[in-house]
C-alpha cells in the first residue's frame, strides 16, 4: 500500500448555478492529475447537487505536498471566488487500508 498512504480530501460547495462549471472544471482537471508522477489515484466526486470533492493519493508527503502546490490547486484557486460558495475544505488524510485492480 506504499503507493497511496498519503491522502487528500477536497470538499467543495458550488455557488447557485455554478454546479456544471464546477463539474466541468473537475472533469477537465484529470489530464493535470494524470501528468502528476506522484499522484497515484485522483477521484473527482460529486456528492450531492452543488456538493462536490476530490479525493487522491500519494506515495509519500513529498508527493501531497507538490500536489497541493501544482496546476489543479492553483487553477482551482484562480476560479474558487467565481465557481465557489466558500473556500475549499482540504484535509490530509492517511489511508490505512486499500484495495487496487
Amino acid at each position: 500500500m506504499s503507493d497511496s498512504e498519503y491522502a487528500l480530501l477536497a470538499r467543495l460547495e458550488a455557488k447557485d448555478g455554478k454546479e456544471s462549471e464546477v463539474q466541468e472544471f473537475l472533469e477537465s482537471a484529470l489530464p493535470m492529475a494524470e501528468d502528476e508522477p506522484d499522484t497515484t489515484t485522483w477521484f473527482a466526486l460529486r456528492m450531492g447537487e452543488s456538493t462536490f470533492g476530490i479525493f487522491d493519493t500519494f506515495p509519500d508527503e513529498d508527493g501531497r505536498q507538490a500536489h497541493l502546490d501544482g496546476e489543479i490547486a492553483a487553477a482551482l484557486m484562480e476560479q474558487a471566488d467565481d465557481l465557489l460558495a466558500e473556500d475549499p475544505q482540504i484535509e490530509e488524510v492517511d489511508v490505512l487500508a486499500a484495495k487496487h485492480a
